[in-house]
């Protein structure tokens, strides 16, 4: 009888354990460290690696942490009893045409979801609100600001009563336009 196949851990032509990799790749990303700088910390923890070896590990499993992380973290979320989402549109340059970039952001400020539209009307919102709230579930309020095509689409979708609309309301997503890593 064949055993059942078990998937081939990513971790399995390099000489380091997995966790140390998963450290060093977190270091890097949780801290604001430089390359070298974590090749310091971890130096004097008795752990001897250079800085091209956090870069290349920080490129190579840096998102595929990150996909666990937002999983792991999405299902936490739908089960949080005040979960909030904050809605907002920005008109960007992409490719040298101008475009809407849709965002949602949880109260925790982080992204959710975001998708790109040439469009800033009701059936635009719809789609993005759909692509949203099937992947994240649905949360208790979202806020938005007084673009009418947001409480058009709310009524169409049945959540006219979880919207807020506020001058300042709406700053958790307006102020998240920080560069990240």
């Amino acid at each position: 009888m064949p055993r059942p196949h078990k998937p081939a851990s990513p971790f399995r032509y390099f000489n380091s354990s997995s966790e140390v990799i998963r450290l060093v790749v977190m270091m890097y990303v949780k801290y604001p460290l430089s390359l070298r700088n974590v090749e310091d910390l971890l130096f004097e923890r008795g752990i001897d690696i250079c800085h091209e070896t956090v870069r290349k590990w920080w490129n190579r499993f840096g998102p595929m942490f990150a996909g666990d992380i937002r999983r792991q973290r999405g299902s936490r979320m739908r089960g949080f009893r005040h979960w909030r989402w904050h809605l907002d549109e920005m008109y960007v340059k992409l490719n040298g045409e101008m475009v809407y970039l849709w965002r949602a952001v949880d109260q925790e400020g982080e992204n959710l979801e975001s998708y790109i539209t040439k469009t800033c009307d009701k059936d635009a919102v719809l789609t993005f609100m759909k692509k949203a709230l099937k992947r994240h579930g649905s949360p208790e309020m979202i806020t938005t600001d007084g673009l009418r095509s947001y409480r058009a689409a709310m009524n169409e979708l049945g959540n006219a009563d979880k919207q807020e609309i506020g001058r300042w309301a709406n700053n958790r997503v307006e102020s998240n336009h920080l560069s990240f890593r």
